[in-house]
C-alpha cells in the first residue's frame, strides 16, 4: 500500500490526522464543505454535516457561486447548496478523525479541526461514443481529503 504525506506538519502529541483518497465526489462541493467545517470542533462538524445531509442547513458556496440559488439560512452569504453525496463522504472522514483522536488518547471535546483541504486525485478517462465514428472524452476527477484536528488549550 502506498504511503501518503499530509500537506501540514503538526505536533503528533497534540493532534490527530485522517484522510481519504480517490473519493468519487464533486471537487467543488468538497472544497466548499471543507471550508465551512474548518475551525469547528468535531462534534459541531458532525452535527453540521448531518444537517446538510438532511437538507436542514446549507453550505455556503463562496468560490463556485455562479448560477447558485440563494438560501435563507445563510448569514453574510447568500449562495448555497445541499451537497448530500459529498457531505456523506466527508462525514465518514470526520468520524475516522474522531476515532484517531481517541486512539491518540486526546480529549475529543477539545479537538478542533485546524486543517481541512481537498486535493486533486486520479483521473478516470472514458469516452462517449457518437454517430459517424466520432467520440467525445469523458474524464472523471477524483478527490483526496485531508483533515487534521488539534487540541485547544
Amino acid at each position: 500500500m502506498p504511503s501518503y504525506k499530509y500537506s501540514i506538519i503538526t505536533d503528533p502529541d497534540r493532534s490527530a490526522k485522517a484522510s481519504a483518497r480517490d473519493i468519487d465526489i464533486s471537487p467543488k462541493a468538497a472544497r466548499e464543505i471543507l471550508r465551512a467545517i474548518k475551525g469547528m470542533k468535531i462534534d459541531q462538524c458532525k452535527e453540521y454535516l448531518e444537517d446538510v445531509i438532511a437538507k436542514k442547513r446549507s453550505v455556503p458556496y463562496r468560490r463556485y457561486k455562479r448560477n447558485v440559488g440563494h438560501k435563507s439560512d445563510l448569514q453574510g452569504w447568500s449562495a448555497g447548496r445541499y451537497p448530500v453525496k459529498a457531505a456523506k463522504e466527508i462525514l465518514k472522514v470526520v468520524e475516522n478523525l474522531e476515532n484517531n483522536v481517541e486512539a491518540n488518547q486526546l480529549q475529543v471535546d477539545k479537538a478542533k479541526i485546524i486543517h481541512a483541504v481537498s486535493l486533486k486525485g486520479s483521473k478516470e478517462a472514458r469516452y462517449f461514443y457518437r454517430a459517424h465514428g466520432r467520440s467525445t472524452p469523458k474524464v472523471r476527477q477524483y478527490v483526496h481529503i485531508e483533515l487534521v484536528a488539534e487540541i485547544e488549550d
